[in-house]
C-alpha cells in the first residue's frame, strides 16, 4: 500500500518558471520537492486550525482521524463498552479488516471519510460508501 497519491496542480507559467529556477538553482531536486516542501510549510502555519478541529470532533463523540488509521478490535472493544454508538470522521485512509464487520455495524452509527476507505463489500454497503 502506497502512502503517496499523485495530485494535479495547475499554475501559471509565471509562478511555475520561478518554481523551475529555484528547482536549476538547486535548491529543490524537481518540481515535487517544491511543492511538497510548500505545502508542509503551510500546513505547519495551520496547525492550530487543525488542533481546533480535533478537539471539536473529540467534543462531539466522534471518532475523528487524519492520515491513515487501521480500525482495531480493541478500539470498537471500548466504544461497545461505553454503550455510545460512534460516527467516524476522517481525513486520509481508514482500514477495517473483514473480521470486525459484525462488531463495526454494532458500535459505529457512521462513516464519513474525505479519502479511502478499505473494508468489506458488507460495510460498504451497510454505510453507504462510495470511496475506493
Amino acid at each position: 500500500m502506497s502512502n503517496t497519491e499523485k495530485v494535479s496542480v495547475n499554475m501559471n507559467i509565471g509562478t511555475l518558471s520561478q518554481i523551475d529556477l529555484l528547482v536549476d538553482q538547486g535548491y529543490y531536486s524537481d518540481r515535487s520537492d517544491f511543492i511538497n516542501q510548500s505545502v508542509r510549510e503551510a500546513l505547519n502555519l495551520k496547525q492550530e486550525r487543525i488542533k481546533a478541529e480535533e478537539e471539536y470532533f473529540d467534543k462531539w463523540n466522534f471518532f475523528w482521524f487524519m492520515g491513515v488509521r487501521v480500525m482495531s478490535r480493541n478500539e470498537l472493544e471500548k466504544i461497545k463498552e461505553n454503550g455510545h454508538k460512534k460516527t467516524i470522521k476522517g481525513y486520509g485512509m481508514l482500514v477495517i479488516d473483514d473480521s470486525l464487520d459484525d462488531l463495526v455495524i454494532e458500535t459505529i452509527s457512521s462513516i464519513n471519510v474525505k479519502g479511502k476507505v478499505k473494508c468489506s463489500n458488507t460495510l460498504k454497503e451497510y454505510y453507504g460508501i462510495t470511496s475506493n
